[in-house]
């Protein structure tokens, strides 16, 4: 798992919108990933929408903000047409990325064990190196405190 000051794990994977976004290609601005479990779950949607909302400022600031999920391309299409999503979603089919940014975790819920993507947040700083990490996010307020910490930069 990347901690603060280290390098951010690179990767290239399909976007909404078509076409690929590589991370080490983003240099030069900061970086936005925001981790979150499925697709059209209450949760990720309010996420997804307050990133959303908040992505003119995010760019005001300089920086890309991209969601990151396992969920398909065709289900990531559907789900920004259905909320009407501006902020551009990843598809980690493979698990590559999940992995490398350990967020594939081990989940227990109401006492049944499984693996899915823990919510998370990585802010990487210009240079490529992660700047900052929030773990097991809370959606309410966390797109406002990201925004902050851009700001910061």
């Amino acid at each position: 798992m990347p901690e603060i000051s280290q390098t951010a794990p690179d990767f290239t994977l399909p976007v909404t919108g078509g076409g690929d976004i590589t991370l080490s290609a983003l240099k030069g601005a900061p970086v936005v990933l925001f981790f979150y479990p499925r697709d059209d779950t209450p949760g990720c949607t309010k996420e997804s929408i307050g990133f959303s909302e908040h992505l003119e400022a995010f760019e005001a600031a300089g920086a890309k903000v991209f969601g990151l999920s396992r969920d398909t391309m065709a289900k990531h299409d559907k789900f920004a047409t259905k909320h009407d999503l501006t902020v551009p979603l990843l598809s980690d089919e493979e698990g590559s990325v999940t992995e490398a940014y350990g967020v594939w975790v081990e989940k227990n819920m109401y006492g049944k064990k499984s693996m899915g993507i823990e919510r998370a947040t990585y802010l990487i700083g210009t240079d490529g190196t992660i700047v900052q990490i929030w773990r097991k996010v809370k959606v309410p307020g966390h797109v406002e405190e990201v925004l902050e910490a851009v700001r910061a930069l």
